[in-house]
């Protein structure tokens, strides 16, 4: 913190060539540039006259780390801990709010945002309702007994309103995806949301009142309040059209996906390395980082829609549906909802509290 790695190094005796030697590394073994504060780092030392480190152990996360020795050249090792998968079950009904339930269980609010993005264009995560019930069977990655993440949910329960929603997860050959009980997938072509959900703090509007300008105009988009540098990513795979600040969008992306939708993203704190103009992104890739840069009062992401030319509210367009399980492959889907839906039926009721409001977090 507040450090430079080759100061620290200097200060333990490293050689001046040995820490150029870091610097040039190829990025796919080992990038310094994405060396992070606050992040773990060991050295270790010869104990001789001279405080010198013969090594540097760097943690990025609770999973992966590199070790560097310092002798007459660099070597270095990329390694990852054992991860165990454990599966298991949780039931909350919702009391305040679905992120708060959850957590209050001790679990991460990684599986918060799995679950939100599982049923993103089925429930409005904005009306949810005192009172809604859920059972979630999920994979937990451990690391030494300790959770270091969520590997992925395998089945949901969710009782909205007193409609009853299910999720599966299923691989047909092109990757995983979620289906309701009938095989009917449960995502669209684009992600509904452009970063992890949080709260909407503007809604699309024809007439809205502008907080800097200080008169009614046409709000043409959806903005997301988040913490600056939250990362937000591509609804979709496309080409970036733009990228680049403007003075009253700020640092801005605009991706068109295919020959119907284009969305924009604006007043980021940063683009993200490597999108720029012409090239290609994934769907939920980072493609920049929440800000307040261009005409914003505070940070948040304004998320822009359009269909066929014509800007749209996001969060009402219909967008058609991912394919459904094919014909082929329904017996084995079912046989896998059968197994799956059987563990959920295990997993206890959630007990009733009576409580007086709801939201996502």
């Amino acid at each position: 913190k507040n450090e430079l790695l080759g100061d620290i190094l200097f200060q333990y005796n490293v050689p001046a060539k040995l820490v150029h030697q870091m610097a040039s590394l190829p990025r796919h073994i080992f990038d310094v540039r994405k060396i992070a504060p606050n992040k773990k780092y060991t050295l270790i030392c010869d104990q001789d006259s001279v405080m010198r480190a013969t090594a540097l152990v760097y943690e990025p996360n609770a999973i992966d780390y590199v070790i560097m020795k310092f002798g007459d050249t660099l070597t270095v090792d990329v390694c990852q801990r054992e991860i165990t998968i454990v599966e298991k079950g949780v039931s909350g009904i919702i009391r305040s709010s679905l992120s708060e339930t959850i957590e209050e269980m001790g679990i991460t609010h990684e599986l918060t945002n799995k679950f939100v993005d599982i049923f993103a264009w089925v429930v409005d995560f904005q009306r949810l309702h005192v009172g809604d019930e859920f059972k979630i069977l999920f994979e937990e990655m451990q690391v030494e007994g300790e959770t270091v993440g969520i590997e992925k949910i395998n089945g949901i329960y969710f009782k909205h309103v007193g409609s009853e929603y299910y999720a599966y997860p299923f691989d047909q050959g092109e990757g995983l995806d979620y289906f309701d009980e009938e095989g009917k997938s449960l995502r669209k072509a684009l992600l509904k949301y452009p970063i992890e959900f949080t709260r909407i703090s503007s809604r699309y509007s024809l007439n809205r009142f502008h907080p800097v300008q200080k008169r009614f105009k046409a709000h043409l988009g959806t903005d997301f309040a988040a913490p600056t540098g939250t990362p937000i990513r591509s609804v979709g795979d496309g080409l970036v059209e733009e990228a680049q600040y403007k003075s009253n969008n700020g640092n801005y992306v605009k991706i068109r996906h295919n020959g119907t939708y284009t969305t924009q993203y604006l007043h980021m704190s940063r683009i993200a390395q490597g999108v720029r103009a012409g090239t290609r992104v994934k769907q939920g890739q980072v493609i920049g980082y929440v800000g307040s840069t261009g005409l914003a009062t505070g940070p948040h992401l304004c998320y822009r829609f359009w269909r066929n030319g014509v800007q749209v509210d996001a969060l009402r367009v219909e967008l058609p549906p991912s394919l459904p399980i094919k014909k082929e492959k329904l017996t084995e889907f079912n046989e896998v909802v059968n197994s799956l839906k059987a563990k959920l039926d295990q997993i206890e009721s959630p007990k009733q509290l009576v409580v007086t409001s709801a939201s996502v977090f």
